[in-house]
């Protein structure tokens, strides 16, 4: 694949961030229309009850139950995609099994595990995989924890692989952070005695860490993992921050069209970005605004908050990375309080760690954190 076709390939968090100054212009338009309208309707409202108002209603009702139905219909083929996902078992000692887990809010998120075999797991790794992803892209990453005697789960998020929701649209990171702390809580009582670990990549990275901030899921894990954390996101220009917040609220699903068109490489390897792009289940369409909105806040939040972090934790980043800032992840190991933390920044490498040429390598550091950690408590 050549330097041009590679730079066609987009990434998931920040980089879909940067078009937004261009299309505010339309975005202003259209918040500027939308309220017109909306005085237009409800002033001479009054004045028109009765048949005439039922009539008016019942396009926009039919048009809400369509669009609720496609998005039904979607999630069912992406369940269906997501359970016949190739993970590639062959002869490996472990099992491999797919389940739905009932969030907060009711949503079916779709799950899956790697066990191994041979007895209790010395340990089990929970993982949170990035915006616009899903769970079965670590099928090789919990191989190797599994040959290590480490149980794997992951879940999908809300809207992501196999799980409830229009596809790549957060109505709220918070969400994704409560679904994470039920579904730790769900594996605990499911394996009692066994130590946990949270591994979040990317903006999964952030929701992790945003979790970890409760004492309660502090003593609930032995530590957390975090490679290529969204932190410190900001904006392409201070005035697409202020005026997020409202038109979030006003057209939380408007998609900013042109947002794709030119990518920053996530991975130095080019058959890992080809799969990654080709994969149905990878959301590769323009970036909605509350989503984009949701990233920017719990950003911001994280950073301002570093010296609380208290929880024991690995974070791992390419210093080449151009979707997050591998300086923030050096500020938050400075930052945080925590007494048992690492960090290891890999020169040259880029954003998808485990899905660089030196993948193996990278989960082994990992893994020997994990040890390193047990044997410590």
């Amino acid at each position: 694949m050549s330097t041009a076709e590679m730079e066609q390939l987009t990434s998931g968090a920040s980089n879909r961030i940067i078009p937004l100054l261009k299309t505010l212009r339309t975005v202003l338009l259209f918040v500027h229309t939308f309220f017109l309208s909306l005085l237009l309707f409800i002033l001479p409202r009054r004045r028109r009850r009765g048949i005439s108002e039922s009539l008016l209603d019942a396009p926009s009702s039919k048009k809400r139950k369509s669009a609720w139905k496609r998005e039904e219909e979607d999630t069912l083929r992406r369940r269906a995609l997501a359970e016949c996902y190739s993970t590639g078992d062959g002869h490996c000692p472990y099992r491999s099994a797919t389940f739905l887990f009932f969030g907060g809010r009711n949503n079916a998120l779709f799950c899956r595990s790697w066990v191994p075999v041979s007895g209790t797991p010395r340990g089990i790794l929970i993982i949170i995989h990035g915006l616009n992803e899903h769970s079965g892209r670590y099928a090789d990453f919990a191989r190797q924890l599994t040959s290590c005697n480490f149980g794997v789960y992951a879940m999908d998020w809300i809207g992501h692989g196999g799980s409830d929701g229009l596809h790549g649209y957060v109505p709220a990171l918070d969400y994704v952070v409560a679904d994470t702390v039920a579904f730790l809580e769900k594996i605990r009582l499911e394996n009692p005695g066994v130590p946990c670990f949270l591994f979040g990549h990317s903006t999964g990275g952030a929701v992790v860490l945003k979790a970890a901030y409760s004492p309660q899921i502090e003593g609930m894990v032995e530590g957390i993992v975090l490679t290529s954390p969204a932190l410190r996101v900001k904006p392409a220009h201070p005035i697409v921050g202020a005026v997020a917040p409202i038109v979030s609220l006003v057209a939380p699903k408007f998609q900013f069209k042109g947002a794709n068109k030119r990518g920053i490489p996530v991975s130095r390897d080019p058959a890992a970005l080809l799969a990654k792009y080709s994969d149905p289940l990878v959301y590769t369409g323009p970036i909605r605004v509350r989503t984009g909105y949701e990233i920017l806040r719990i950003s911001t939040h994280l950073t301002r908050n570093f010296k609380f972090v208290s929880v024991p934790f690995f974070v791992l980043h390419g210093t080449a990375d151009r979707v997050t800032d591998p300086l923030a992840s050096q500020d938050l190991y400075n930052e945080a309080a925590s007494e048992f933390k690492d960090i290891k920044l890999y020169d040259g490498f880029l954003h998808d760690l485990l899905f660089e040429p030196e993948r193996e390598e990278i989960a082994q550091d990992i893994i020997n954190w994990m040890e390193k950690r047990l044997r410590r408590i």
